[in-house]
């Protein structure tokens, strides 16, 4: 068995418990398609919801509704400017290594993650852009 190298001397009962229950509510964050199609925009740079609003390709209520669950749970930031509000990545270094260590599970997984019975299947490209 490949063991953790930062997990070895540790027994299972000593993993942390908050932590691991923290982990979950920010995958959970993370587990809506367009949650992640806003943050893959927000990764190259500031936009307005109704620039994400022209990126999605959904209605400014949803988009807005998604936004501010990426504010609240600190993904993102707020500037305003005048009569706008930019959004902003809270940590796009952190946001990128995410992305990074998600396609590396995807590259060793292959397809076995959309294969998951107990997941919903990921929608069409066709249907989840309209």
């Amino acid at each position: 068995m490949t063991m953790n190298p930062a997990l070895v001397g540790r027994e299972p009962a000593q993993i942390d418990e908050r932590a691991t229950e923290i982990y979950a509510h920010l995958f959970q964050a993370l587990a809506d398609p367009t949650r992640l199609a806003v943050l893959q925009h927000l990764s190259y740079g500031e936009h307005r919801v109704r620039d994400l609003v022209e990126h999605v390709g959904l209605a400014q209520s949803t988009v807005s509704k998604h936004v501010a669950f990426l504010l609240e749970c600190g993904l993102v930031t707020l500037r305003p400017e005048g009569r706008s509000s930019w959004y902003a990545l809270a940590e796009p270094d952190a946001t990128a290594g995410l992305v990074d260590a998600a396609e590396a599970l995807l590259r060793a997984t292959g397809t076995r993650a959309t294969l998951c019975t107990h997941l919903r299947r990921p929608r069409p490209v066709a249907e989840a852009a309209g």
